[in-house]
């Protein structure tokens, strides 16, 4: 009896033109499908910790605006300071403190704040701790 594959079945196997494509490629073609986009970023955006402002009490608030007074004072000779301050974040309720170093330009009275030599500003509402640095000049 003929098969009707007969004349086919011992041929080898044709060989493609086009170079094979990587298992990584190949398997990328059988991923899952994300039907909800955007859900991973919002799990991860709700996981993200935040600090919560830390309110002053009279003391610390009087420490702070001495300094800030000394620093206005000797503003002429560009006062050197660690500033740790509060950002707050703009998607959830809370924020992160972040601390910096440098010289004091400016301290604005209009706008509530501090600026230094490099620009950056900071407002005072934000401050929460000033150390102040005393440069080699000076000792």
């Amino acid at each position: 009896m003929k098969n009707y594959y007969d004349d086919i079945i011992d041929l080898p196997r044709p060989k493609s033109e086009y170079p094979k494509m990587p298992l990584h490629d190949r398997a990328a073609q059988f991923s899952p499908f994300a039907a909800l986009t955007g859900y991973e970023d919002e799990v991860e955006e709700t996981a993200r910790i935040t600090d919560s402002r830390i309110e002053l009490d009279e003391d610390k608030a009087a420490e702070l605006n001495s300094k800030l007074r000394y620093i206005a004072e000797n503003i002429y000779y560009l006062p050197k300071a660690e500033i740790t301050y509060f950002i707050p974040d703009e998607r959830k309720n809370g924020g992160r403190y972040v601390k910096v170093i440098g010289e004091v330009r400016l301290i604005e009275e209009y706008e509530s704040a501090v600026i230094f030599k490099d620009g950056r500003k900071i407002l005072i509402k934000d401050i929460y701790e000033i150390n102040l640095i005393e440069s080699e000049e000076n000792v």
